[in-house]
């Protein structure tokens, strides 16, 4: 069953304005939720959505999910891990992991899987022993297969067997969802019109519309009032410039 598709229309206002004044407030961003009610989808992730709901009826018992940062796969890469009972082993970790035991789980899920250069008998390991058990491996990438650099023909024999779909970068209708849904979810007051205004100026990433709702919170609280374009410009400038600063 799909997740609901986001209706700006169907959200009521969120509460009412504080009083204006100025607080502490602690700098501690609640984690994503990767709920599968939390999964808006439209016409970037559709297709992606479908193949995880395919499950277990994947060609070879395996999925490669392909697309940009900031996309929706690690949120699409948990609801099937959590459906299906996988172990989720991000690529950093996987030279350290148990590869037997790995495989015991029944299922697992391998996240930044183009970055696992040097693993590569480890994996082919993992997908034989899958494979014997019935088990089944959700591999997501920035890139396809045939981009890994991977050299292992067996390897490369089996990742061509897998099914590969991709998660497109967000459209728009899916950013302003998914954007009205989480300051929904803050109970933050906000105009259509800044909304508008901050979606002209917002990197197009799912990543990038959560850190800014987590800073709107966090700005709306410490001045005890509703968000204004002036705020939201504000936080967008804070935003842009620590960018910057990380580049």
């Amino acid at each position: 069953m799909l997740p609901r598709r986001f209706s700006l229309a169907s959200r009521a206002d969120a509460v009412s304005a504080r009083e204006p004044a100025r607080q502490l407030v602690l700098d501690i961003a609640p984690e994503p939720h990767y709920e599968a009610e939390d999964f808006l989808v439209s016409a970037s992730n559709g297709t992606a959505w479908a193949a995880i709901d395919l499950w277990p009826d994947w060609p070879d018992r395996a999925l490669v999910l392909v697309g940009p940062r900031g996309a929706g796969k690690s949120h699409l890469g948990v609801i099937w891990a959590r459906r299906a009972g996988a172990a989720i082993v991000p690529a950093a970790d996987f030279a350290g992991a148990d590869v037997p035991a790995l495989a015991g789980t029944g299922h697992v899920l391998i996240e930044d899987a183009d970055r696992l250069g040097g693993e590569e008998k480890r994996l082919f390991h993992l997908m034989n022993l899958l494979a014997e058990t019935r088990g089944s491996l959700l591999l997501t990438a920035c890139s396809v297969p045939n981009l890994w650099r991977f050299q292992l023909p067996d390897l490369l024999s089996r990742l061509r067997r897998a099914m590969v779909v991709e998660i497109f970068s967000p459209d728009d209708d899916l950013l302003r969802a998914v954007l009205v849904k989480l300051l929904v979810d803050r109970q933050l007051t906000i105009d259509i019109s800044v909304i508008d205004y901050m979606l002209t100026r917002l990197a197009p990433t799912l990543d990038a519309v959560r850190r800014l709702v987590d800073s709107l919170d966090r700005e709306a609280l410490s001045r005890g009032r509703r968000i204004t374009k002036m705020i939201a410009a504000d936080v967008l400038e804070a935003l842009q410039l620590g960018e910057e600063q990380d580049s």
